[in-house]
């Protein structure tokens, strides 16, 4: 069984559709990139697998099927978005911006001073508050 899987997922902003049936199957402990273009369907087919929007099509996670479920039904089920840029914690610290994204059944926050070690060494430097830090911090917190 797949991890999660699309098939033939459409969606559309207005009249203006924007995915054409994507297909996708991913298994567990696959790593999977969405890569192309600008306007090319990746953020919309991210919206669509975390229900922040409508399709159409069939996206199923661990089995479950996510069609007209609430967004934050699916993110009990572990599907979420964590935004880049100016969309996070920006007046929060980074070391701040990890513990909002630490769960208590995950990683810890020694687990990411453990996958990178110079913020363990330079901790302080990590307490200003910044919003290009921020950012990475929550690109990194992800990959791990």
């Amino acid at each position: 069984m797949s991890l999660l899987e699309l098939q033939g997922v459409t969606a559309a902003y207005g009249p203006v559709q924007a995915l054409f049936g994507v297909d996708l199957e991913v298994g567990e402990g696959e790593v999977v990139a969405l890569m192309g273009r600008n306007w090319m369907g990746k953020t919309t087919t991210i919206r669509a697998v975390c229900r922040m929007m409508p399709f159409g099509g069939s996206v199923r996670f661990s089995g479950v099927d996510l069609a007209g479920m609430a967004s934050h039904k699916a993110a009990h089920l572990g599907i979420g978005l964590v935004p880049e840029g100016r969309r996070c914690f920006g007046n929060l610290t980074v070391e701040e911006n990890l513990r909002v994204a630490a769960r208590g059944d995950g990683w810890q926050l020694a687990d990411i001073y453990e996958l990178f070690p110079p913020w363990r060494s330079g901790r302080g430097r990590w307490r200003r508050r910044s919003r290009a830090a921020s950012s990475r911090c929550w690109r990194w917190a992800v990959r791990s």
